[in-house]
């Protein structure tokens, strides 16, 4: 086709060989050449999903659905279903003052049929980017039909001097103004049942009714919802003829593994080039924050159905770096690295993202939010070190003893928030052996890195019993397990869980 900018009238558009398409036609059409290319950029920025959702929402593209997008929150719904944009024309020709943006070739509405007879081939073309024909609502109990489908306007008859049984007294709502566009529902089962009927006709037969006009608009839309399973029971339900006229349903999941996880928060994590420049994040922590949404979505805590956004994790890493980065502030150092003791600064972003049964808001969210942070240290402790218990009932030499001894002896060592690196250095050094099981066990790192696991294996014995770890308003303490037992002090029982197994 020529250069658009030169295509101003539909007889200039026909002399084109231009052919009028529907919008699912033209997205299959752009994904068959992308599939033909191997082309991987349609769907950039969703990672996990190559082998589950992506090829279910291609196939359902192919057979030319409307699609029903169905996960738990956080699991990139609607980022996928803002994605399809990309599988559109970069520009379509449309009459120019359409509000329906009708198609020249193919025109649905009075002022599209009116415009087209009376002009002819000087009907004047504008043109549409894809950008602009993606439509998006999210449904609340207050979305009227409205809203969505349209409604007579008074203010348009009287300007117009028009009667009520004028078709052009008509104000359209969202979904008209989508033809030739993807229009997406968020929340869908959060619509009220009266609603979702009145979308029955257009998912059908692709008309529309609105008051007492016999009207037929058949429109064109490509139509995706998405939902969260919850609400099937909790909060609302999409109603069974609706679910029927929607022709795939798509399951969405969490990130199966940590390394997936992980690719998705360094992704979406906002992080300013100083935080970036300044402050130092290894694998380790990294993997542990992935390990704390894991642990989250086993955990008898939290309610299941709800689900663990992969915000959590995002939020999460930001802070960490923050409370890093705070620290540094303040000690007047030009850079630092996250420690294990900055896990302290995520506790408020995972209170707000977590769901808790019963049993949870017993134990309060940040109570919770220690506990899943000291599971997954103890996870990822038996990836780094050998098993503590298992190596207390060897019979070889137990490489933590020289560590466990000290602590019996009566010392106690605090590690705050706010150490500066010196501190911080002179702090872990102190433990006897504790130096030295890292460079026997991972010789190749640099100081920060050795420094970052000596604190982890401190959190590590602690989480498996062999050491004590109370906590401070800014830090942690590590005392022996059995003197922090029988020193305890009568107002100390609040804080001991007798269900905790290392009780």
């Amino acid at each position: 086709m020529s250069n658009i900018q030169d295509i101003k009238t539909l007889g200039q558009l026909k002399q084109t060989g231009y052919k009028s398409e529907s919008v699912k036609d033209e997205l299959r059409r752009n994904l068959i050449t992308q599939l033909q290319k191997k082309d991987e950029d349609g769907f950039e920025g969703i990672i996990g999903f190559e082998d589950t959702v992506i090829p279910d929402l291609q196939t359902a593209i192919l057979s030319r659905h409307n699609i029903l997008l169905l996960g738990l929150r956080g699991q990139a719904k609607t980022r996928i279903a803002r994605l399809l944009v990309n599988l559109l024309d970069e520009y379509i020709p449309y009459i120019e003052g359409s509000e329906l943006f009708d198609c020249p070739l193919n025109p649905i509405s009075w002022f599209g049929h009116n415009i087209v007879q009376e002009k002819g081939d000087d009907t004047p073309i504008g043109w549409l980017h894809r950008s602009e024909r993606y439509t998006e609502k999210l449904a609340t109990p207050d979305v009227t039909v409205a809203d969505l489908i349209g409604d007579v306007d008074p203010i348009k008859a009287a300007t117009l001097k028009l009667t009520y049984s004028d078709e052009r007294v008509i104000h359209f709502g969202l979904i008209p103004r989508a033809h030739r566009g993807i229009f997406v529902i968020n929340e869908l089962p959060d619509l009220q049942a009266r609603i979702q009927v009145s979308l029955f006709n257009i998912l059908q037969e692709r008309d529309i009714q609105i008051r007492g006009f016999k009207l037929r608009l058949p429109l064109d839309i490509q139509f995706v919802f998405t939902a969260n399973p919850e609400d099937y029971t909790n909060r609302g339900s999409i109603v069974t003829p609706l679910k029927d006229r929607i022709e795939s349903q798509i399951l969405t999941h969490y990130p199966r593994s940590v390394e997936i996880s992980r690719k998705i928060t360094q992704q979406e994590a906002s992080l300013t080039p100083e935080q970036r420049t300044a402050v130092e994040a290894d694998g380790l922590v990294k993997d542990l924050v992935e390990q704390i949404a894991f642990e989250a979505r086993n955990s008898e805590y939290i309610d299941k159905k709800s689900g663990v956004s992969a915000r959590l994790t995002i939020a999460a890493y930001e802070n960490l770096i923050s409370n890093a980065e705070r620290r540094m502030i303040i000690n007047h150092e030009s850079n630092t690295f996250v420690r294990i003791s900055d896990f302290l600064g995520v506790i408020p972003a995972i209170t707000g993202k977590i769901e808790l049964v019963y049993e949870g808001e017993l134990e309060g969210p940040a109570k919770v939010a220690n506990i899943l942070i000291g599971k997954a240290i103890k996870t990822l402790l038996l990836k780094y070190f050998p098993d503590p218990e298992k190596t207390k009932k060897s019979k070889a030499p137990n490489p933590y003893a020289q560590i466990i001894n000290w602590f019996a002896d009566g010392n106690t060592l605090s590690v705050l928030d706010d150490l500066s690196a010196v501190e911080y250095k002179d702090a872990l050094n102190s433990v006897p052996g504790l130096k030295d099981l890292i460079k026997k066990i991972h010789p190749q790192l640099t100081e920060n890195q050795q420094l970052i696991l000596m604190e982890f294996v401190l959190h590590g014995l602690a989480e498996f019993s062999q050491l004590s770890k109370g906590f401070l308003d800014n830090g942690f303490a590590f005392s022996d397990m059995f003197n922090s037992l029988f020193n305890m002090q009568p107002d100390d029982e609040d804080d001991l869980d007798l269900d905790d197994d290392r009780y």
